[in-house]
């Protein structure tokens, strides 16, 4: 899959993206926005397993953000069953060196766009740490309305938080 955008583009992953997926995943910057399954520091073994889980994963739901032929971020969603079959889940993140370049608000547009023509998906939905107001306005051009907090609901780096969440629905 490849997505073209203004300033990168969403693709496939691929085996050659262990070396620049390290680079941009090991900072503890982008480790403190997301779930512990992403680890830190954030290993060649790591990026290596990772890369295997994506190219085995049917559907295909994670994607790299590349600029310049580099992958320097990863979107994807996640599908649910039973009675929420309907909605997905969106998570992304992005090396720090590409933060406030409008990179991520493309990537997530261009994302959301995608799971509504091809999945039978009706409700996409974010989470964002309290601490994390830039991904709150990716999400907010991205089109995607705040829908409440919940307080206390989030441990992460030795801090229980608040937790946001975003959503948008098929037009």
């Amino acid at each position: 899959m490849e997505i073209l955008l203004t300033r990168a583009r969403v693709r496939s992953w691929h085996p050659d993206d262990v070396e620049s997926l390290v680079r941009h995943a090991n900072d503890r910057r982008v480790w403190r926005n997301l779930r512990d399954v992403f680890p830190h520091p954030y290993t060649r073994a790591d990026a290596e397993d990772w890369l295997r889980r994506a190219a085995g994963a049917v559907p295909e739901t994670s994607f790299a953000i590349a600029v310049g032929g580099e992958a320097v971020g990863g979107i994807g969603f996640k599908l649910f069953k039973d009675i929420h079959r309907r909605s997905a889940e969106i998570g992304y993140w992005l090396g720090a060196a590409h933060w406030g370049q409008g990179i991520a608000t493309e990537a997530v547009v261009a994302l959301t766009e995608h799971v509504f023509a091809h999945f039978p998906v009706c409700r996409l939905f974010a989470e964002v740490f309290e601490w994390n107001p830039a991904s709150m306005r990716v999400l907010e051009k991205a089109g995607y309305t705040y829908e409440g907090g919940l307080r206390q609901h989030v441990t992460k780096d030795g801090q229980t938080i608040d937790e946001v969440v975003y959503a948008i629905v098929r037009p």
